[in-house]
């Protein structure tokens, strides 16, 4: 109180002085009030705040975005990785949009979609979040995107590649800022007729929604540009010796097609040299990803291979990027790291249109769907009519560089479609890729 009188009767004076008018001793007075309120009155920045930065003074609660991925079991390596990349992000702004602090509450799925549910209606109704980020596995995302609904709560999907949440089963609070598989893989089909030359090729996926997605975006451009799958391989998850499905390839194939993830991603190459035919290698997807390439050696070596993301990227918010994270985890940079990093990119642009005000979730939800990046790591994104990324694809060889290995980008897919080529209400009425479909009508007969 007594720091307040003082500070009055300073400004009275300076009113008083000022109001002689340029008298003698005036000036000289008005000097000496105007520093002792300056040194009253609290420091002010010479720095303009860009849009987005921490203000002083802010006292709304922080906003919270609850992830969940899976941390455990054989996928939990890629799901640390994405915790790395939205933490990543996070410090790069420190912690703070739209003048905002920003809490980031991490969930361990465990791989299983119940838990995936019981964590996302955790996050929802224990602890306040406004929106929820994360998700890996397309049979938890399938599990999960009703629930977002049941709960309506922002539910932004950075990494599942799940076709059919932007397809046949939308769901309306549900955000994908990462891909969908088929999406992949429709492009590469047809390159691999017309660039590659191949004629007859041998499908080896694995047996869930993510191998049959990948695998069927394949098969449908490349045999409607004329080419024959001859035979598809479903090998099951939790598998680490395929060396009896590597047996069966058919040698009279012109290549084989790997659509896998993760672990079985560094093991399958291994075995592929040792057990498989001496047929060129080509890949979709996280089959050939930095996460899996880094483990391993020359049996990797030019494997062609289509993604949207590579680290090897050579774009100036790409570069910077990877020397972030890499200075920030010593490990190499992967597509796991970019969605999830992307992904608080997308949020954070959302909650600057909304000048921070995301308590109402369905002004929250229209933002997030409205948002368009020009400089994330992978290039340009924005969502189509169905809430799925256009987005650019690279296709890849693996080669040595400097002593490592990377996707070096031979060819570039400009903002692909999730219908590719195709008339989206066209598209539609067919079935869903899946382990049937598209039929293998070119398979003497179908593998194990």
């Amino acid at each position: 109180m007594e720091r307040l009188r003082l500070l009055e009767k300073l400004l009275e004076e300076l009113m008083y002085v000022l109001a002689l008018g340029p008298r003698k001793g005036s000036v000289r007075a008005a000097a000496v009030l105007a520093l002792s309120l300056a040194f009253m009155l609290p420091p002010v920045s010479v720095y303009a705040q860009p849009s987005g930065s921490p203000t002083k003074g802010d006292e709304r609660e922080p906003i919270k975005i609850g992830f969940v991925t899976t941390l455990t079991g054989p996928s939990g390596v890629g799901g640390k990785v994405m915790v790395d990349g939205i933490k990543l992000y996070l410090e790069r702004i420190n912690h703070r949009m739209a003048g905002r602090a920003v809490k980031l509450i991490v969930e361990n799925d465990g791989g299983s979609p119940a838990t995936a549910i019981e964590k996302l209606r955790k996050l929802v109704e224990e602890d306040k979040v406004q929106v929820a980020d994360g998700f890996m596995l397309s049979n938890l995302a399938y599990a999960v995107a009703p629930w977002a609904d049941r709960l309506r709560v922002p539910t932004v999907f950075c990494t599942t590649g799940a076709d059919d949440l932007t397809k046949r089963n939308r769901h309306q609070w549900v955000v994908r800022t990462g891909w969908c598989s088929s999406q992949c893989s429709q492009p590469f089909g047809e390159w691999a007729y017309k660039a590659l030359h191949y004629r007859r090729i041998v499908t080896f996926g694995l047996d869930f929604p993510l191998g049959w997605e990948l695998v069927g975006g394949f098969q449908k451009t490349f045999e409607d540009a004329g080419g024959k799958v001859v035979q598809k391989i479903w090998a099951p998850l939790g598998f680490v010796d395929f060396s009896s499905y590597i047996k069966s390839i058919r040698p009279d194939a012109d290549a084989v097609l790997l659509a896998t993830a993760l672990t079985p991603a560094e093991i399958i190459p291994k075995q592929y040299k040792e057990f498989g035919p001496k047929l060129p290698v080509i890949a979709v997807g996280p089959s050939c990803d930095e996460s899996s390439i880094k483990n391993l050696g020359d049996e990797v070596l030019g494997t062609v291979s289509t993604m949207y993301y590579s680290a090897a990227l050579n774009t100036p918010a790409n570069k910077r990027f990877v020397q972030s994270y890499e200075q920030m985890t010593h490990d190499r940079c992967c597509h796991y790291a970019e969605t999830a990093y992307t992904s608080g990119m997308w949020i954070h642009q959302a909650v600057d249109a909304l000048k921070g005000h995301v308590d109402d979730r369905e002004k929250f939800l229209a933002a997030l769907k409205r948002v368009q990046l020009t400089s994330a790591p992978r290039g340009p994104v924005k969502l189509d009519g169905y809430g799925n990324p256009i987005e650019n694809y690279y296709v890849c060889k693996a080669e040595r560089v400097d002593g490592m290995i990377q996707n070096s980008v031979i060819h570039t897919f400009a903002d692909v479609s999730q219908f590719w080529k195709y008339n989206p209400e066209e598209y539609l009425k067919q079935p869903p890729y899946d382990r049937s479909y598209p039929p293998c009508r070119y398979c003497q007969t179908n593998s194990p």
